[in-house]
């Protein structure tokens, strides 16, 4: 059972590094067109996690007619929700499109801050498999869940390292150092699964809490930063078709392995 718990701590940082490592084979940007419908794919994917392997065991934690169904899903969602808004205030980032957010570091280069932007966008992920392991580890939840949820994220980890990494090669960057770049944004993920596994670990009254708050900040990323993103200029309906798929294939996952 350890060699799982490690596997799906880590399965997440190999879809970004796979990603990434696209920087050594495609010669140019990745196409417009593309990086809309895997923005939209990377989404469909979260909000399909976040419901099947966040909420829904956080609201079966607790029996029908008991008030705690629906208010501890609730405070942990907004909780999580509330989270990202702080991050996202305080951490200086640069979106694909060009727009900065955060605190002001004008010393910050443009390269960097974009490193930052993706970074943010990989807590929320981070976070929800520890919480997922922990909860395997409770009982809450089965190992094949656990499973489900970490191959969904390496899945949708794998555009993210492309849009990383191939950007930053089109600016100037050699292509090692756009890998690296790239594979190190994806580092925070087991970090923050480590921190939540830890935490929900020690203070297993807080696992429902936890699942919702993961399920917040996942959400919160994708309405925010990757939607809006993905559906500016023409082509948005490539990013509906790609959340499509998403959503449907991180579903079907959950139904037949969860």
């Amino acid at each position: 059972m350890t060699w799982l718990v490690v596997l799906c701590l880590f399965i997440p940082l190999l879809g970004t590094t796979i990603g990434s490592a696209t920087v050594f084979f495609l010669k140019k940007e990745i196409n417009p067109k593309l990086q809309k419908a895997l923005m939209g794919f990377a989404s469909g994917v979260m909000v399909a996690a976040a419901f099947w392997s966040l909420l829904s065991p956080s609201i079966e934690s607790y029996s029908d007619g008991d008030f705690r169904k629906w208010l501890v899903p609730a405070i942990g969602f907004v909780l999580g929700v509330g989270f990202m808004l702080l991050l996202d205030y305080l951490i200086p980032h640069i979106h694909l499109h060009g727009s900065e957010e955060g605190v002001k570091r004008p010393k910050l280069s443009r390269t960097f801050k974009f490193f930052l932007a993706v970074t943010l966008h990989n807590i929320p992920e981070g976070l929800a498999v520890g919480v997922v392991v922990a909860g395997m580890i409770n009982g809450n939840i089965n190992d094949q869940a656990m499973l489900v949820l970490a191959i969904g994220i390496a899945i949708q980890n794998l555009p993210e390292g492309m849009i990383v990494s191939l950007p930053l090669k089109e600016e100037g960057m050699s292509k090692w150092k756009a890998f690296w770049l790239g594979t190190l944004s994806g580092v925070v993920e087991p970090v923050a699964s480590l921190i939540a596994l830890g935490l929900t670990t020690l203070i297993l009254v807080i696992l429902p809490y936890t699942l919702a708050f993961a399920a917040g900040v996942m959400i919160y990323v994708v309405v925010e930063e990757l939607i809006p993103e993905a559906s500016q200029g023409s082509h948005s309906n490539l990013t509906t078709i790609g959340f499509t798929i998403g959503f449907v294939v991180m579903m079907i996952l959950e139904i037949v392995l969860g």
